[in-house]
Formats: structure tokens, C-alpha cells, sequence
């Protein structure tokens, strides 16, 4: 049976592989990356699209699921696997995976939404604190 989402995520994934990094519709603009992570129960190769902000040196990527009351399956296999591969334009990136806390967290989750408006609404509907992730480059 088809999956929308996932049939989604490929055409995000396609388009950015063919451009360089750079994707248009509703995600003009926005800075992307591909996470590559490793299932937490199946131990699968997963590959998710996902909005990011930089801190730093650092990539900081938000598990908000559009506002939805769970965490999205990429937050859970990080958790259980942080060590990760991001592709941010033509780099591939080793990096791993740290959740943000605290004033730390909330600093990072107000920048992103300073940047992409729609993470405040996220917040809002999620009726969750919503997990904020630090991807940290691997030596």
C-alpha cells in the first residue's frame, strides 16, 4: 500500500539530491537537510528531510511533527542511536545527536521559530514540549 508521507519525503529527498541542496514549493527558502538515522527497532536505514537552524558549528533540528502529540520515529531512533549522517547541500556530514534542555532548549526552539513562524503554532497544538535536537559534527 502506498504511504504518502513517505512518498512525500522521496520526492523532497529527489529534489533536493538534483539541486544541490535546494528545495521549492512550500519549503522555498528553507534551509534543508537529509538525516540519515538507524531505526530503534528495526536497526533500518531511515532517511528523513527535516527543516534546521544553525547554532554555531552546530545543526539544530525540532521533533515537532507539525504540532502533532507525538514525537516523529527520526526523534526516537536518535535517541536510541545518535550517531547519525546529515547531507546539508553537497556535504555529508558524521554527526551526533545530543537533545537540548533547559534554557538551552528553549533558546534554541525560539531561533528556529524566529526563522520558520510556523514552529510557534507547532507549540501550540502540540500540547507537548516539544523535543529540540543538537546535531554536533563528528571528528
Amino acid at each position: 500500500m502506498p504511504d504518502p508521507f513517505n512518498d512525500f519525503n522521496r520526492q523532497i529527498m529527489d529534489e533536493f539530491h538534483a539541486n544541490a541542496g535546494k528545495v521549492g514549493g512550500r519549503f522555498q527558502g528553507a534551509d534543508i537537510l537529509i538525516l540519515t538515522s538507524t531505526g530503534a527497532r528495526t536497526g533500518k536505514t531511515r532517511w528523513n528531510p527535516l527543516a534546521y537552524t544553525r547554532d554555531g558549528d552546530r545543526f539544530v533540528i525540532v521533533a515537532s511533527k507539525g504540532g502533532a502529540p507525538t514525537s516523529p520515529d527520526w526523534h526516537h531512533n536518535l535517541v536510541a542511536n545518535p550517531s547519525g549522517v546529515i547531507e546539508v547541500g553537497t556535504d555529508v556530514i558524521s554527526v551526533e545527536a545530543s537533545e537540548a534542555i533547559g534554557a538551552e532548549r528553549d533558546r534554541l526552539y525560539a531561533q528556529h521559530a524566529a526563522k520558520m513562524p510556523q514552529f510557534l503554532k507547532y507549540a501550540e497544538n502540540a500540547k507537548r514540549k516539544i523535543p529540540v535536537v543538537i546535531l554536533t559534527r563528528k571528528n
